[in-house]
């Protein structure tokens, strides 16, 4: 056994049987302040950028051992800067990530040791994200995007849309991203997109005017941006009038157009309805005096009420002054700007008509009641000289009756019925009676003709009678027609030879 002492900061001596030995740490280094840094090999080395890294590899060994250096499995050569069991990685960056290997080798073997350099890198803000890009393609019109930033930005949009909040950053490693909401964590309803690097925002009025804030954190720092979002209002606006009521003369008014607005666009009304209309106040416009023109009454009553009449009216020419008072004018100053109108017209030029009727009729129509008929005449339409004409000509004239109720003798009338004659059968279900029905005048008590009793209903004239079981043990008759069911040879027939037992039993 040999052994062989160094000093570094303090001395320490190796116990070793020929091979190479290396003197390893197993420590995580995380540098992210410091301009330079040495660590021992085998330890886990986590810096920022730009910065200075020594990995220190020392050997015993005796014969002295040879050290080698490698990158991810990859020599390095001479131009890095080696000595004495020293690697300098100057000025740190991304590409010199990587495993850094030192190997220590002489007669009786080798031996090797590694460290991992790992870049770090503190959240820096991005300006653009793509994934926001292609959210936003995929959604619908109503949905607005905004990127945060460390100084903030704004934007305004319009109640009940949804919005898409970007959080641009980059880092190494992947910095881990939190939302806020005014400092707090968020209790809007939302989603978290593109692996938090996008907050979606379903319905923005769920959120008072407030801040968004992302916090980006990794191990090299943290940075937070943030953005402010504004709900638009909907307000009523009057910056229009409407048209003058009036051309001259002292009643123009113009009133000012109510609309609804949304970031100055306007939209349906309906949404203003929960805001107070503004008091709208009449614009006097166009108090000016008129040009002359000619002044009508209204036409007189016609003269006639058919036949052709006249009717007038008066004409005058005028001017309306600015303060509402009407100036005489000659009818040459009218007649410079319009045609003087008439004065005088035709009217109720259709012809005179009446309702004309015809004698009425003998009464003795078809019987209604008691000794009451009908009776009819006819009504048609003429003019004054007997011309006849369509009833429509007619129709602004009450039209008189065409029928009418009336008394007659003939309808003097009512039922007679005689008695029921003896029931067909004593007994089974075929026995019947009749009686004669008849329309009997009352006065003379003669039939007549049975329409005229038609307003009233006519008795039945035959009934069933007799419906009993009858008994079988006694073969009899059961109608007073069996001599004829005999005669006829129809007792053969189930249904005769029932009723005439007595009569088709004998021989």
């Amino acid at each position: 056994m040999q052994v062989q002492c160094a000093w570094s900061d303090k001395l320490w001596c190796f116990f070793y049987t020929g091979k190479p030995l290396i003197k390893a740490s197993r420590a995580t280094v995380i540098n992210t302040e410091s301009p330079a840094v040495t660590v021992d090999i085998g330890s886990t080395v986590k810096t920022i950028q730009r910065a200075n890294v020594t990995i220190s590899c020392q050997v015993a060994g005796v014969p002295e051992a040879e050290v080698t250096w490698f990158k991810n499995k990859v020599k390095l050569s001479s131009a890095h800067h080696l000595h004495d069991g020293l690697l300098l990685i100057a000025n740190v960056s991304l590409s010199d990530q990587g495993l850094y290997s030192c190997k220590a080798a002489n007669l009786r073997g080798d031996v090797t040791e590694s460290s991992q350099l790992l870049v770090l890198e503190p959240p820096q803000p991005l300006p653009y994200l793509e994934e926001l890009t292609a959210v936003l393609s995929s959604s619908g019109t109503s949905t607005h995007s905004v990127l945060t930033s460390p100084s903030g930005t704004k934007m305004t949009i319009s109640p009940g849309s949804s919005v898409l909040i970007g959080c641009a950053v980059d880092g190494h490693p992947t910095p881990n991203i939190t939302w806020l909401y005014s400092g707090k964590p968020l209790s809007v309803r939302h989603h978290l997109l593109a692996a938090g690097r996008i907050l979606q925002i379903l319905n923005i009025s769920d959120a008072p005017d407030g801040e968004f804030s992302c916090l980006a954190q990794n191990e090299a720092g943290s940075l937070t941006q943030k953005t402010s979002l504004a709900i638009q209002e909907y307000q009523w606006s009057v910056d229009k009038l409407m048209a003058c009521s009036a051309s001259c003369g002292h009643k123009g008014v113009q009133l000012p157009q109510l609309r609804c607005l949304l970031d100055g666009a306007e939209v349906n009304i309906s949404h203003c309805k929960e805001k107070p209309k503004p008091a709208l106040q009449p614009i006097a416009c166009n108090r000016r005096d008129c040009p002359s023109r000619w002044m009508v009454t209204s036409w007189s009553p016609c003269t006639r009420s058919c036949g052709g009449g006249i009717q007038m009216r008066r004409v005058t020419c005028q001017r309306l002054t600015a303060k509402g008072s009407s100036v005489p004018m000659s009818n040459e100053a009218c007649a410079q700007v319009s045609k003087h109108p008439v004065d005088t017209q035709n009217c109720n030029r259709q012809p005179c008509v009446e309702w004309v009727a015809s004698t009425w009729s003998q009464c003795n129509g078809p019987c209604i009641g008691p000794r009451l008929a009908v009776q009819h005449r006819q009504v048609f339409c003429q003019t004054k000289d007997g011309t006849s004409v369509s009833s429509d000509q007619c129709s602004a004239l009450p039209r008189p009756l065409s029928t009418q109720n009336c008394w007659s003798d003939i309808c003097g009338v009512h039922w007679r019925v005689s008695l029921w004659t003896v029931c067909t059968a004593t007994c089974g279900n075929y026995g019947f009676q009749s009686r004669r029905v008849d329309c009997v005048h009352v006065r003379t008590n003669k039939p007549v003709l049975e329409h005229h009793c038609s307003w009233r209903p006519r008795p039945a004239n035959w009934q069933r009678c007799n419906i009993t079981p009858c008994e079988n043990a006694e073969c009899r008759d059961t109608t007073r027609y069996c001599e004829k069911v005999k005669q006829l040879k129809l007792c053969q027939l189930t249904q005769f030879k029932s009723r005439c037992c007595g009569t088709c039993g004998k021989s």
